[in-house]
């Protein structure tokens, strides 16, 4: 057959027509008026059988560039990462796959068990006690914790930090309008939050604190000193954006005083896949239980007393009364929070230390063959795997001759933050080899000069 997926026949059609008792098409439409009728013919290629679509469709995708073709120092969110192969492996098996929302307990014992596995990591990670089931990805999980914090402390002032993720922030705005609060931006100094700034803002109507952690620039926020000039307010929260692979060395946001810890599980098991569908996390204090948006599978016992997880404390609309709903987001991320579970099962706890420590390794060799080279790493102090470059030319330019190169370039910054303009930010992950890094850092010299 030509047209595999679209399978009905002529003969097809008659037969239908005749069941609902019309003749024709024609006649199934006459309810239509005739003037306000498409009589036309649209502008449309011919179809193509299955054969050509599929060459044509292979022709149109050898043109992009992808992870397999190209080494990427592309961060800013978006990680290549290694993936173990047995996550596709667990995650292509139909009881996951093709699986909806567990209300069933008796029969979704298997879905249940993963993310309450996925919960129990994110929380060891995060230094909090509870975690939810995941959310859409980072930017919606950061942006429902500063609807809660103004929900929970009846205040309207959230502020954000500008070394917060550019879209980050974006979503964040978006979600204020309805609630109608008040965002205030404080700026950065050498990669940093300005913590006088910060300082400075911080007052009685302040629902809450946002930072990142590392920082969208690569750097580690002070946490520490970032909390206490937090909680100098009663009631006002700390909000930390975390890439929880860096937490595999970090000290835990949640052993600083951080109530809300949010993030995306990208680095662990999913591809970078254009950049979506990801997974996000949040992970809060006891308190805040009965206020965490989502999802949270609960462990119980059967009445023989044998082990089983359920759905609990579901405080979304589909629940209950759209005005005390917790949130709007009423699906999550199962099947990316499975696969998330099982790179982190199989990389362990230990091998998670491992690869973030050669994360920074490999980041900190690459800085140092930057400066070798004669570029300018605009940052000092603590870093994760990213940093700023200063490369004196304009970065879009210079990223299209990197393709031609054989390698993805750094993020442009000057998209969100004029001042740095020529401005590289560059990641550096465990899948980076040492040859790649000192060719890259040479045709970015070659380049510059």
């Amino acid at each position: 057959m030509e047209f595999r997926y679209l399978p009905m026949t002529d003969s097809d059609k008659q037969e239908m027509l005749a069941t609902i008792g019309v003749d024709s098409t024609e006649e199934l439409f006459a309810d239509i008026p005739e003037q306000i009728r498409f009589r036309g013919s649209l502008n449309l290629k011919k179809p193509a059988n299955e054969a050509q679509l599929k060459k044509e469709l292979a022709d149109m995708a050898n043109k992009n560039v992808n992870l397999k073709t190209h080494a990427s120092f592309l961060g800013a969110g978006v990680y290549d990462h290694y993936i173990p192969s047995v996550v596709d492996h667990v995650i292509s098996r139909s009881e996951f796959y093709t699986a909806y929302t567990p209300y069933q307990p008796e029969i979704s014992q298997g879905e249940l068990q993963a993310i309450f596995e996925f919960q129990t990591m994110i929380s060891e990670l995060t230094g909090l006690p509870v975690a939810n089931s995941s959310m859409y990805d980072g930017g919606t999980s950061l942006a429902e914790a500063v609807n809660l914090s103004a929900a929970h402390t009846k205040r309207k002032k959230i502020l954000v930090s500008k070394a917060v993720h550019p879209e980050s922030r974006a979503v964040i705005e978006t979600y204020a309008r309805g609630p109608e609060l008040e965002i205030v931006e404080i700026d950065c100094e050498g990669g940093y939050t300005n913590l006088q700034q910060l300082a400075d803002a911080i007052d009685e109507d302040t629902a809450s604190v946002v930072v990142q952690y590392p920082n969208f620039f690569g750097q580690i926020e002070p946490l520490e000193k970032i909390n206490e000039l937090v909680k100098s307010q009663t009631k006002t929260m700390l909000i930390t954006s975390s890439n929880p692979l860096s937490l595999g060395y970090l000290t835990p946001p949640g052993e600083f005083g951080a109530d809300i810890v949010v993030g995306d599980t990208q680095v662990f098991g999913i591809p970078a896949q254009f950049g979506g569908p990801h997974c996000g996390y949040f992970a809060t204090t006891d308190k805040l239980m009965r206020k965490v948006p989502g999802r949270l599978v609960g462990q119980t016992v059967d009445e023989d007393g044998a082990r089983g997880f359920v759905l609990t404390l579901q405080a979304r609309e589909q629940h209950i009364r759209r005005d005390k709903a917790t949130s709007n987001i009423c699906s999550n991320q199962a099947l990316n929070a499975l696969a998330s579970s099982v790179a982190m099962s199989s990389i362990g706890k230990h091998g998670l230390r491992k690869m973030a420590v050669l994360n920074m390794k490999k980041a900190r060799y690459m800085k140092q063959k930057l400066r070798e080279t004669g570029l300018r790493v605009v940052h000092e102090g603590m870093f994760f795997n990213e940093l700023v470059v200063d490369i004196g030319s304009n970065v879009s330019e210079i990223n299209k001759q990197l393709l031609n190169k054989g390698f993805i370039g750094g993020y442009d910054l000057e998209m969100n933050y004029p001042e740095l303009k020529n401005h590289m930010l560059i990641a550096v992950t465990e899948s980076r080899t040492k040859e790649e890094i000192d060719i890259f850092v040479k045709e970015l010299g070659d380049l510059h000069e």
